[in-house]
């Protein structure tokens, strides 16, 4: 298994890299400590790779490249990443299967 991206992911990754002036940038996933359920998700960019992470390419025509630390990977791999646009929540949304537990704003869990 590995990490999944929706095309409005992918598309508002790309948007965000151009807003940014940083297009030829990586997308960083990861996890750490915290949040209301023990873990909590983050996204950053970053200008280059580690040679430990693990990487994945998405898109079509505009490539996304994701890196997620070897770490964060036991807790990510599976995951399905979307990019909700709603009145309530705007923000990534993370679908994933050995979450065992979410808190309801999404952004922790627990295994």
């Amino acid at each position: 298994m590995a990490i999944q991206l929706t095309e409005r992911a992918v598309t508002r990754i790309n948007e965000l890299k151009v807003k940014r002036q940083t297009p030829d940038h990586f997308f960083r996933i990861g996890v750490r400590g915290g949040g209301c359920s023990g873990l909590s998700y983050f996204v950053d960019f970053a200008e280059q790779a580690d040679p430990k992470d693990k990487q994945f390419q998405f898109g079509e025509e505009q490539k996304v490249t994701v890196l997620i630390d070897r770490k964060s990977y036991l807790f990510l791999n599976g995951t399905e990443v979307d990019w909700k646009s709603e009145l309530m929540k705007t923000g990534f949304e993370f679908k994933n299967p050995i979450a065992g537990k979410s808190c309801s704003c999404g952004e922790s869990f627990s295994v």
